[in-house]
């Protein structure tokens, strides 16, 4: 029988379940621990940005330093003088030049910038200087002078003469107006080792030795200062100056001494010493040029000596050095006897490094400040400026880089240029008293042969950078117009010379729309006839007229064209003969400039050169003219034109100059609204313009006005004869008159009659010539 299984029941007894454990409550960690944990959680924050710090500061210095650190300002100088054996350049005209350079007069020149002279001979040592074709080194010569001229020039050294002498230009400012820091800069190795030394004694004398930040250095400062109870030293390197005034504010905060000390560990790993002290050099802050912040050694020098920094004497050096802690509180013109007292400080210390001799220090203590009069770079030439951009914009254009630091070589002479204002300041304010306290005045000047600007003045004040008169005030010309007519007549030998003879009598012309003009001389007299060369130099107005409307008004205005005049804005009526169209002072420089030269037109120009810092050339001019008259006219127009000064309008410079000789022109327009005067000398053209902005009449005539500033100009700027050399075809002869004809002197030959009272022509010398150019001088 099979078993059966069975089901147990469960039971009423309870199970027994096994036995629990307690929870344990977890151990917090120590606060060491925890303290620890956080601190390596914030180190490794900290450290993170300390290094993206790192990495953004170490970005922004290489992007500044990896190319041009600055943006610097085009440098502008003035006019380079060449000097050769025979050059028309006086012993006292380059004695000017070389003051306006601040070249010092001395003994015996030991060093580059000085020079002696004598009654005909001067030695100089030139300056090394970067010329638009490459530099050049010092160069010591001895000149000789006579009859105005230079003789022979010897190189010292080697007794070998020289074919040339170039003598370097003048620093006239910085070009762009939006680049705020003015600088001049300069490569390490070419500043003076005692600035350098003189530099690190009393900024930071751990220079060479510390990584960027100086512990000992931050600590001497801290305990000074505690003991001073006020902050009387910083602890700051040069370098950490260099990152402060490259990349930070001067806001006074932990978190910029925090950047500033970072950028100058990294400023420190990454460059050299050389690199960064030649960065200090170049940007450590020495003042300010009419508001304008003036950064570097080298333009500092400029600022307070007028001289390269390599020019400078050893307390000079000093007292730059010594600027550094604060340009403004020892700032040598408001406070001397402060710069003073700091200057012997860092001599002292100098000595103290026996980096001076007693001796040395002795006499560098003794000297006076020896600053500039004025802290100034150089004059500013407003009106000079306008003309040079707008040449740079057109003959380079795009080549043009502001900011890279281009060197920019003009024609300007400072000579002229101080010259003329001081001439232009002088007289307005003379003049005023007549015509009024709204006087204003313009000059252009030009050199004769070459056309290149030598000065500019826009307004009755030379240096306000206002309304340029000298370029943009287009004013009537008056009489200022009748040389072209004469040179016209002239032109056409077979007909003028210039003792033809012309109507001076009343003339009343009618126009096609029936009006009526009757010209008159200024002194409203007639002489019956008279002679071109009497009518041009006594400037009378009906005589020109008549001669003007016998030659066609079309061909004056061909002429006007031929001088560099804009014939579209000259009118074909008869009043054109006697100036009634408006040219500005720089237009009339033009036409007068092609004048004085006899016929040789030289379109006139500021810009000489443009070159790159590193001596790429961008643009050069080389002056050139072109005959645009003939020879012989020319020539005769520039001698009637002497007359003109020698017996004419402008006589009172004859009276006031003796035997200069010089030609010109005086100009007045309607009720005196206008007084021009163009003066010529051997060297150059000379336009002077007064009037009023109003246009209303100031009093002045040609004579009385404008003549006056140009007698001014020349008594400060001296006068070259001017002299011309004899064209062919060009006789001199003297002409008297025998009842109704003249006779003509043949050199003593016979006397023939040439002109009858009509002034046709009858007889002349015996020339071989049909047409003989003859030049008649009344006696």
């Amino acid at each position: 029988m099979a078993e059966k299984k069975t089901r147990s029941r469960p039971s009423n007894k309870k199970r027994s379940s096994p036995k629990r454990q307690p929870k344990k409550t977890p151990t917090k960690p120590s606060w060491g621990k925890r303290l620890l944990g956080l601190g390596l959680k914030c180190s490794l924050v900290g450290i993170a940005a300390v290094v993206m710090l790192g990495i953004y500061l170490d970005g922004k210095i290489q992007d500044r330093f990896s190319g041009q650190i600055w943006q610097l300002p085009g440098v502008v100088y003035g006019r380079v003088i060449n000097l050769s054996p025979g050059s028309d350049f006086s012993l006292s005209q380059l004695r000017q030049q070389l003051d306006a350079l601040n070249y010092q007069k001395v003994r015996t020149p030991k060093r580059p910038g000085e020079y002696s002279a004598s009654s005909t001979r001067l030695e100089i040592i030139r300056r090394p200087f970067d010329f638009e074709d490459g530099p050049a080194p010092a160069r010591h010569a001895m000149l000789s002078f006579a009859d105005g001229q230079v003789g022979k020039i010897t190189e010292v050294s080697s007794q070998q003469p020289l074919g040339l002498l170039r003598i370097e230009p003048k620093l006239l400012g910085m070009m762009e107006s939006g680049i705020r820091e003015q600088r001049l800069f300069l490569p390490r190795e070419r500043f003076p080792e005692f600035l350098v030394e003189a530099l690190i004694t009393t900024e930071d004398r751990e220079f060479y030795h510390h990584e960027g930040v100086s512990p000992t250095g931050i600590l001497r400062a801290l305990v000074a200062n505690i003991r001073a109870g006020r902050t009387v030293q910083g602890g700051s390197t040069l370098t950490q100056q260099l990152a402060k005034n490259l990349f930070l504010t001067r806001d006074r905060t932990l978190w910029r001494k925090v950047q500033e000390a970072y950028m100058a560990l990294i400023l420190d790993f990454r460059y050299s010493k050389d690199k960064i002290l030649e960065a200090y050099l170049n940007e450590v802050y020495l003042g300010q040029n009419r508001g304008e912040p003036v950064h570097g050694f080298p333009l500092g020098a400029r600022l307070y000596f007028g001289r390269p920094i390599s020019e400078l004497r050893v307390d000079q050096l000093a007292l730059l050095v010594g600027m550094v802690k604060g340009p403004s509180y020892y700032n040598p013109f408001r406070h001397p006897e402060r710069a003073k007292t700091r200057r012997d400080l860092v001599l002292r210390l100098m000595l103290e490094q026996n980096l001076l001799t007693s001796a040395n220090y002795d006499a560098a203590a003794s000297r006076p400040l020896d600053i500039q009069a004025t802290p100034t770079l150089s004059r500013p030439q407003p009106a000079y400026f306008d003309q040079l951009k707008e040449e740079i914009r057109h003959n380079v254009g795009d080549k043009y880089a502001a900011g890279e630091g281009l060197r920019i070589f003009t024609t300007l002479d400072p000579v002229s240029q101080q010259a003329i204002e001081g001439a232009v300041v002088d007289k307005v304010k003379a003049l005023k008293g007549r015509a009024g306290n709204k006087l204003e005045a313009a000059a252009v000047i030009a050199d004769r042969r070459s056309g290149e600007v030598r000065a500019m003045v826009g307004g009755a004040r030379p240096g306000f950078a206002g309304f340029n008169r000298a370029l943009n005030a287009k004013r009537p010309i008056g009489s200022l117009s009748k040389p072209a007519v004469y040179l016209t007549a002239l032109s056409h030998p077979e007909r003028f010379q210039l003792t033809s003879k012309i109507d001076d009598k009343p003339i009343r012309l009618e126009g096609s729309q029936g009006s009526r003009w009757q010209p008159r001389n200024y002194d409203r007299q007639y002489r019956g006839r008279v002679s071109l060369l009497t009518a041009l130099a006594k400037s009378y107005n009906v005589p020109t007229v008549n001669l003007g409307m016998q030659l066609g008004l079309d061909e004056v205005v061909k002429t006007f064209g031929k001088l560099g005049a804009n014939t579209e804005n000259i009118p074909q009526v008869p009043s054109l003969l006697l100036g009634a169209f408006s040219m500005s002072p720089f237009d009339v420089t033009q036409i007068y400039q092609t004048l004085g030269s006899g016929g040789q037109r030289a379109p006139l120009t500021a810009l000489r050169a443009v070159t790159t810092k590193e001596g790429q050339n961008l643009y050069q001019n080389w002056p050139k003219a072109e005959r645009v008259v003939p020879q012989q006219a020319g020539w005769l127009t520039l001698y009637a034109m002497k007359q003109v000064v020698q017996q004419g309008t402008g006589r009172y410079l004859t009276r006031r100059h003796g035997n200069v000789a010089l030609a010109g022109k005086t100009g007045t327009t309607d009720d005196n609204r206008d007084s021009w005067f163009v003066g010529i000398d051997d060297k150059e053209v000379t336009t002077v313009w007064l009037g009023r902005d109003d246009n209303q009449s100031t009093g002045l005539t040609g004579a009385s006005g404008a003549l006056r500033v140009y007698d001014d100009y020349l008594s400060r700027r001296g006068a070259s004869a001017l002299t011309l050399s004899w064209p062919a075809n060009v006789t001199t002869v003297a002409v008297t008159q025998q009842g109704s004809q003249y006779q003509l002197n043949c050199r003593g030959e016979m006397s023939l009659p040439i002109w009858d009272i009509d002034g046709q022509f009858a007889k002349r010398c015996g020339q071989s010539d049909p047409v003989g150019w003859l030049k008649g001088l009344f006696n």
